[in-house]
């Protein structure tokens, strides 16, 4: 709740204002009932000449309460939405810098819920919700005070009903707030669910699962259902119990104060104001049901909105221009990395070796080579990648660009001097043109086209309805997988990096067309520092080094007739994939 509490500081000025005009409503208020007490004792007395003034009066006063009204809570209820939008920002900046980790244990689904129906609650609490806790206790302590000045016996017989109410609200509260936080994580549910199953809608029907889905989807809305109707009880049952207190409040004043009046101790002017001050506190009193409601559910959202403020950051964000001198070199020096373990800085983890993916990895590529990552799957060649980008941190060890440890160079300016080309390339619900400038937005026409011919894709251009300027959907759907790759290499050149690194990104093509693009990029980003991680290979031959993983661990390095000459891995995977090739020939 810090985070609410430096909000509320920084919107101080607007809530004491809001404040103001919530006091002026009122005290404005409580000034009605008093102007009726006074003309329906001025009717009793036979003294009409006084009435007009008096009807005045009460026209004037209830136009300024009604003005006062409004600004009050023309000003809360946006500075509530003014919090809600500095929120979300902080949020949403929060979210890009938490790493794989984070991600692997929410799903969008559930963070799209909280930045929409979490914010949203958040926003009523800081709203209206304030409006009506100040406003409660404020009408509470004007028309308690007015009404035992007025008769303190009669004032103290008509609260009972009132206290009894509060008590049984107080034992309510607490299953209002555990209930709220069911209902909203049972929507979060839903909703990753409805986002996983449209985003893949191709899978679900290619293994006939709509049945399954439906299914799955009907127990998570029946649980909703569930929790949302037992939230709609309690709050069902507030509503009787404040209607119950009020009508026995109401009763009260009637019996007894009717019988103060007819005993003389009480005027008539005297109870009809007492009435409308005690009707005064009706809506405060509904509204106290409500509000308690509105602030269990904005706490419980403020609970999973926390979750994420608190979650540690893969890596700080440096301050820094987002430009440095950049000449190239790279080093893995002696890496070790753990997917499980990343407490541990060193070698001998309470997991043991066993569970590290990448071991004792020391690898020197000098500015303006290529260096070639060759291996099985799951040997560690991406995660090389990632550590190189800081998308993961070594769990020993150290990563160095021109000499100096990554995690010492501002963010934007290491990731401006590497461009990287995923396996799985990430595109978006926009032209081909617009996601191959993705990375740089300024880049014109000529500079999208050269990348796009760079990467191989002129030949596909014919069976574009609009060429570079065709939708290509949500994530590319339109396109292949390998032209999804080669969109995504174009991007990389038009990004112009210092260093570029293709992490399989050739894997959906065949052999011809992978030579093709790499001879074709190899001239374009020539004197340029350029790692190819492959499990062709192939596709390697020119490399300057090429190293070899296998589980995790470097078992080769050398130049492809180095490697060849010992017959270990690498000549078996190159062989392999000769034999492949010829296969296919026939």
């Amino acid at each position: 709740m810090r985070r609410l509490l430096s909000y509320i500081r920084r919107f101080r000025l607007r809530y004491a204002v809001g404040i103001f005009f919530t006091f002026a409503t009122a005290s404005l208020a409580m000034a009605v009932p008093a102007l009726m007490r006074r003309a329906i004792d001025t009717i009793q007395r036979g003294r009409f000449e006084n009435l007009p003034w008096l009807a005045m009066e009460i026209c004037v006063v209830s136009a300024l309460m009604g003005v006062a009204r409004c600004f009050s809570r023309f000003i809360l209820f946006n500075t509530g939405r003014d919090i809600e939008y500095g929120l979300r920002k902080e949020l949403f900046a929060r979210l890009v810098t938490l790493g794989p980790n984070f991600y692997q244990q929410l799903k969008t689904g559930d963070l799209m819920s909280r930045m929409i129906n979490d914010l949203s609650a958040v926003r009523l609490m800081f709203g209206i919700g304030v409006l009506t806790l100040i406003n409660t206790p404020l009408y509470y302590i004007y028309s308690v005070a007015i009404m035992l000045s007025l008769n303190a016996r009669l004032t103290l017989a008509s609260l009972i009903p009132y206290v009894v109410l509060l008590a049984a609200i107080k034992q309510v509260s607490h299953s209002l707030l555990d209930t709220s936080l069911h209902v909203q994580e049972g929507l979060a549910s839903i909703a990753a669910k409805v986002q996983e199953s449209l985003s893949g809608m191709q899978v679900v029907k290619a293994y006939t699962l709509e049945d399954h889905e439906g299914r799955v989807f009907r127990e998570l809305n029946d649980a909703y259902n569930e929790n949302g109707l037992a939230l709609a009880r309690l709050r069902g049952a507030l509503m009787p119990m404040i209607r119950a207190a009020s009508a026995s409040a109401v009763m009260i004043v009637l019996i007894y104060g009717g019988s103060l009046v007819i005993n003389g101790r009480m005027t008539i002017g005297d109870l009809v104001a007492f009435m409308l001050y005690l009707g005064l506190l009706a809506w405060p009193t509904t509204g106290l049901g409500w509000i308690l409601s509105v602030f269990q559910r904005g706490r419980a959202a403020m609970k999973r909105l926390e979750e994420i403020f608190d979650a540690p950051p893969m890596h700080s964000v440096e301050a820094g221009d987002g430009q440095i001198q950049v000449e190239g070199s790279v080093e893995w020096d002696r890496v070790w990395f753990s997917y499980f373990d990343h407490t541990v800085n060193g070698v001998n983890g309470s997991n043991g070796e066993s569970h590290y993916a990448l071991r004792d990895i020391s690898v020197k590529v000098p500015a303006g080579s290529k260096l070639a990552i060759v291996g099985r799957t799951g040997s560690g060649k991406s995660t090389m990648i990632k550590l190189l980008f800081r998308l993961l941190e070594p769990t020993g060890g150290r990563v160095l660009l021109d000499g100096r440890d990554v995690r010492e160079i501002p963010l934007s300016a290491l990731r401006r001097a590497i461009g990287l080309v995923p396996q799985e390339p990430t595109l978006f619900s926009d032209t081909m043109a617009r996601n191959i400038a993705f990375g740089t937005p300024g880049a014109g026409h000529d500079e999208i086209s050269s990348a796009a011919s760079i990467a191989g894709l002129e030949p596909d251009f014919a069976a574009l309805p609009q060429g570079l300027e065709t939708m290509i959907g949500e994530r590319g759907t339109s396109l292949s997988g390998g032209q999804k790759q080669r969109v995504a290499i174009a991007r990389a050149v038009t990004y112009n990096p210092n260093v570029i690194v293709l992490d399989d990104s050739l894997s959906s093509v065949d052999t011809e067309t992978e030579r093709a693009v790499l001879h074709t990029l190899g001239e374009a980003v020539r004197g340029r520092t350029t790692i190819v991680v492959a499990h062709r290979a192939s596709t390697v031959r020119d490399a300057d080094q090429i190293v070899v993983l296998d589980k995790g661990s470097i078992v080769e390095r050398g130049t492809h007739e180095e490697l060849m000459a010992e017959h270990g891995i690498y000549a078996e995977l190159f062989k392999r994939q000769l034999l492949e090739e010829e296969l296919a020939e026939y």
